[in-house]
């Protein structure tokens, strides 16, 4: 295993979606979206917004908009992630910076000793976790992670060999 801390948390991380009961410490929860604020971002424009779910009355709201119920109830935690389309200058670019936002909040989840995935089906019920929770319609639902202590440790995973995905070389 390489022995670059960064780089070993890139390829030791894994989708987790099985979960303890064990509740998830609030500062570890700030910790992760502090992690998602720091992904680069065009114009450091800085487009995303986040919610923290972890009444279970709310969460469970959650479950029958999106076919991964499963994986909802069993987190003790909830971080659905928006773009607010007011802050936004470039779909793309903003886009992309949400895709590093969430990465990055994957990784510290991993790096604190805790499980998360990022749901990304859900995101057909975003009017309707938008109502759930109050939010305007300046913001649109990107992705839910789905956090807690991790159920078992033992995820396997596969990537295509490099040279497969390497289309040009100069």
């Amino acid at each position: 295993m390489n022995e670059n801390p960064v780089l070993q948390a890139i390829y030791s991380r894994r989708s987790v979606r099985e979960f303890t009961e064990e509740s998830v410490d609030e500062k570890q929860i700030l910790e992760i979206i502090k992690a998602g604020m720091w992904a680069p971002s065009g114009l450091n424009n800085q487009p995303w917004r986040f919610a923290i779910v972890k009444d279970p009355d709310l969460k469970s709201q959650f479950e029958p908009l999106t076919k991964y119920s499963r994986i909802i109830k069993g987190a003790n935690v909830l971080i659905p992630v928006f773009i607010d389309k007011d802050a936004m200058y470039h779909p793309v670019k903003d886009h992309q910076a949400i895709g590093a936002c969430l990465e990055n909040m994957l990784l510290a989840a991993h790096s604190l000793g805790l499980g998360a995935v990022w749901l990304g089906e859900i995101i057909k019920s975003d009017e309707a976790i938008r109502k759930l929770l109050g939010l305007g319609d300046n913001l649109e639902l990107m992705a839910v992670i789905a956090l807690g202590h991790p159920a078992r440790r033992d995820q396997k995973s596969r990537r295509k060999d490099m040279e497969e995905l390497i289309v040009f070389k100069g």
